[in-house]
C-alpha cells in the first residue's frame, strides 16, 4: 500500500507531501490542484510501469509541466516520489538538452530505498544521469555496465527478479495500479455497445470492454455484490448481462414499471456512468490501487450515498483514491473512514488545508 505521495515542481504542486490510507478522498476548490495530484501519481504510475515519460510530452512537455509560480534559483525540476510499506522510490526530472525531442523530459537522477526513510544505507539502486549503480547480494555497490537513455526509466531496462528485485517489485506494484477519469458515455461511446464475452478481470481504462467485464463478474466474481450495488442506486432495479450463440455479449438493465429492459445505448448518461464504476469497483482481480478522478461525473447527487458505498466496498479489496469536489461525495466517504486530504491554493501555489509545516509524513528527496 502507497503510504506517502510526494511531488515537486509539478504544475500548481510546489511542494507537497501527504499520507494516504487504506481509502483517501482529495478535495479542493476548483483550480486548488487536485487534478494536478492525479496526474502526479499517473505519471508515476506511466514512468515505473512503462519506464518512460512520453506522457508528460502529450501535456505539452517539461515547459509546460514545471511548476508555473515563483522557484528557488536551483535547476528546474520536477520531482516525483512515492513511499510503499517496504520500498520507496524517487525520480527527478529536468529540462532536456539540445537533440532532436525537446519536449521529452530529461531523468536526472533515480533512487530506490529500503522503507519510508532515506538514508545512505537504505539505498538499493542509484542512478545518476546515465549511470546506475545497484547493491548486490552482499550489500556492496555494483556498477551496471550499461548506459542509460536520458529519457528512459531504470524500470524499462533493469527491472528483473533475480537481479534487481527492488526495481521489479515496484514495477509489478504499479502494474497493478488502476485509474479511471471521465470515461465516456456519449452516445458512440464503446461502453454502449455490444462485446465479445472473453475473460476481462478488469475493467479498461477506457470502459470499452463493460459488457465483457460485467460478464466476468457475473460468471467467475461476486454476482450478488454487483447485483446489490445496482439495486443501491437505482432501487428495484437489475443488471442483466447475456451472451448470444455468436459470443457477443450485450448489458440491458431492468427497471420498475417497464416492461423490458433498457439495453445500455439506451441507458442515460448517469446510469452508464455508475455501471462503470461498478464494474471498477467489482473487478474480479482488484487492483492494489484503484485511483477514481472526479467519478461524480454525470450522476445526480441523489447517488454519491451510492457511490461512496460503492467505493467503501472496493476498499475492502483495493487501496483506493478519490479525487472529488463534489460535497455529498466527500460526506459519504468521511462515514467510510476515509482519510481526507483537502487542498487550497495560495500564492500560486497547492497546499493541504490546515497543515502547517511540519505537518505531514516525512520526505527527503535524493540529490542530482
Amino acid at each position: 500500500m502507497i503510504r506517502t505521495l510526494a511531488v515537486e515542481g509539478y504544475r500548481s504542486l510546489r511542494s507537497l507531501t501527504v499520507g494516504l490510507g487504506a481509502l483517501t478522498v482529495v478535495t479542493g476548490a476548483n483550480g486548488s490542484g487536485k487534478t494536478s495530484v492525479y496526474r502526479a501519481l499517473r505519471l508515476l504510475a506511466e514512468v515505473a510501469r512503462d519506464g518512460a515519460v512520453s506522457s508528460l510530452a502529450r501535456e505539452g512537455g517539461m515547459r509546460s509541466a514545471v511548476h508555473a509560480g515563483r522557484r528557488s534559483d536551483g535547476p528546474v525540476a520536477v520531482r516525483l516520489g512515492v513511499a510503499t510499506e517496504d520500498l520507496s522510490y524517487a525520480i527527478d526530472l529536468g529540462l532536456p538538452q539540445l537533440g532532436p525531442f525537446t519536449l521529452d523530459p530529461e531523468i536526472k537522477s533515480e533512487v530506490v530505498w529500503a522503507g519510508p526513510v532515506l538514508r545512505p544505507s537504505t539505498v538499493l539502486t542509484e542512478r545518476t544521469g546515465s549511470r546506475v549503480r545497484t547493491r548486490d547480494d552482499a550489500g556492496a555497490w555494483t556498477t551496471v555496465p550499461l548506459t542509460v537513455n536520458a529519457h528512459e526509466s531504470v524500470m524499462a531496462l533493469l527491472a528483473d527478479p533475480a537481479a534487481t528485485p527492488d526495481l521489479f517489485a515496484l514495477r509489478e506494484q504499479a502494474r497493478r495500479w488502476r485509474f479511471y477519469d471521465h470515461l465516456r458515455t456519449d452516445a458512440d461511446s464503446p461502453a454502449r455497445r455490444p462485446g465479445v464475452a472473453t475473460f476481462t478481470p478488469v475493467l479498461s481504462p477506457t470502459g470499452d470492454d463493460l459488457a465483457a467485464a460485467l460478464l466476468t463478474i457475473e460468471r467467475t466474481g461476486d454476482a450478488d455484490a454487483l447485483q446489490a450495488s445496482v439495486d443501491v442506486a437505482f432501487p428495484g432495479s437489475r443488471l442483466v448481462v447475456t451472451e448470444d450463440d455468436d459470443g457477443v455479449c450485450r448489458v440491458a438493465m431492468t427497471q420498475p414499471g417497464l416492461r423490458r429492459p433498457l439495453s445500455a445505448a439506451e441507458l442515460s448518461d448517469g446510469t452508464l456512468t455508475f455501471l462503470l464504476l461498478v464494474a471498477a469497483a467489482h473487478a474480479t482481480r482488484p487492483p492494489d490501487l484503484l485511483v477514481l478522478n472526479e467519478p461524480e461525473s454525470s450522476l445526480h447527487p441523489s447517488l454519491m450515498p451510492a457511490v461512496g458505498a460503492l467505493v467503501a466496498s472496493a476498499a475492502e479489496r483495493s487501496q483506493v483514491l478519490v479525487v472529488t469536489h463534489a460535497g455529498d461525495l466527500v460526506r459519504a466517504l468521511r462515514t467510510a473512514d476515509a482519510t481526507t486530504i483537502e487542498l487550497t491554493k495560495g500564492a500560486g501555489a497547492t497546499a493541504v488545508e490546515g497543515a502547517g509545516v511540519l505537518d505531514g509524513p516525512a520526505w527527503t528527496w535524493p540529490k542530482r
